[in-house]
């Protein structure tokens, strides 16, 4: 375990020179994409890549298991749980659905493109916003001395929960050198890995409480958790099976063992008042809570802030609220509407109505529109900078 302040180049050089001699359908994390490339300063585009081997856990060691191409496992002791069969790895979307899916638009109509393009050529916001992509690209790659972990929740299924924890994660690992992990902690029916790209999964967090160990390096780790572009990684909640239960306790353990790991862990979490979703509150150093923006969303939000004024300070003071706009054109006044919900002290942002996230699907990052990327860098920034002011 990293000791020293400059941890993550410790667990970076344990990735990269492990990474060389692992070859195709290896579990060395070979750094590149299988998914389509991103373009400018901002999000990348996610992809996965999935350990094809099916190891026994426990099984032989580290070593000889990465020479096999299968992923490592904990080391088996007298008296602790016996070997069990590795689970078949399933893809995340049936065949037949994913068939029926269209060619996904860009979120912003070719016109507004076109607008915004000659408007750049023609004015000085191009300097300006260059400026601005510096100022929070310094902000996101501040580094820290321990592992930041986000939560994110919302109050009720379609706010936006999973697309936000999937922007969010893919932001950190574009702009950041250390490990990033994303956490599925919403078991059964989450969306988290078909947002992110995902073709198919194994390993979930459920499994991993009972696989991860102290003496487990980085890449050991790794080798159960989906790649994803850059240097970050998924640890699914479930195989989409429905009934598959993630308990606080077991939850909390794989917490704590793999913060060590990563630099920034973005965890998708069960809606309020789930049990596993108000323990990943409370260990976490910032808290995200979306909610669309309507009114019945904007009133039960604020319900739920006033709930958690009475908690310690610092739950409201790290909590950001993000307005997701479901429609072209809101029903509501949304600055009356932020004005309010920041009264109870969390910070509000507005995620803006995007064509492309609206869609559903795996998210590309070349089809986000203009504002949305912008919004969701801002996004990653401010939270990324709450997480700092809590050790």
């Amino acid at each position: 375990m990293p000791n020293t302040d400059d941890w993550q180049g410790d667990v970076l050089r344990d990735l990269r020179g492990a990474a060389a001699p692992a070859g195709p359908g290896g579990t060395g994390p070979a750094q590149g994409s299988t998914g389509a490339p991103g373009s400018g300063p901002g999000l990348p585009p996610p992809g996965a890549r999935q350990p094809d081997a099916a190891p026994t856990v426990p099984a032989p060691g580290p070593a000889a298991q990465r020479d096999r191409g299968q992923p490592p496992a904990a080391p088996h002791t007298p008296g602790s749980r016996p070997p069990r069969t590795a689970p078949d790895s399933r893809p995340v979307m049936d065949e037949g659905l994913a068939g029926a899916v269209r060619k996904p638009r860009h979120g912003e109509p070719l016109a507004s493109r076109a607008v915004r393009g000659l408007r750049r050529i023609v004015s000085s916001s191009a300097a300006r916003e260059v400026a601005e992509i510096t100022r929070t690209a310094e902000l996101l790659q501040q580094p820290v001395t321990t592992g930041r972990q986000i939560a994110v929740t919302s109050i009720r299924g379609g706010a936006g929960k999973s697309t936000v924890a999937a922007l969010l994660g893919t932001t950190y690992a574009h702009y950041r050198q250390d490990p990033v992990l994303l956490v599925e902690a919403d078991p059964a029916l989450g969306s988290l890995p078909l947002r992110l790209g995902v073709r198919s999964l194994r390993w979930t967090t459920a499994d991993m409480a009972g696989i991860v160990a102290p003496q487990m390096s980085l890449l050991d780790v790794t080798g159960y958790l989906v790649q994803l572009p850059g240097n970050a990684w998924l640890l699914p909640g479930s195989q989409g099976r429905i009934g598959a239960m993630l308990d606080a306790r077991a939850y909390e353990q794989v917490m704590v063992s793999l913060r060590r790991y990563f630099g920034v862990t973005v965890v998708d979490c069960e809606t309020l008042p789930a049990e596993v979703a108000r323990v990943a509150l409370s260990a976490s150093q910032a808290r995200v809570l979306t909610a669309p923006a309507t009114l019945e969303g904007i009133a039960s939000t604020h319900n739920v802030l006033e709930w958690i004024q009475a908690l310690p300070r610092h739950v409201i003071d790290g909590t950001v609220v993000v307005l997701t706009e479901q429609t072209p054109h809101a029903g509501i006044d949304l600055d009356r509407a932020t004005q309010k919900l920041a009264s109870t002290g969390a910070s509000v942002q507005v995620l803006p109505f995007d064509r492309h996230l609206a869609a559903g699907g795996a998210i590309r990052a070349e089809l986000l529109a203009h504002a949305t990327r912008q919004a969701v860098t801002r996004l990653a920034a401010d939270v990324f900078q709450l997480s700092q002011k809590r050790r």
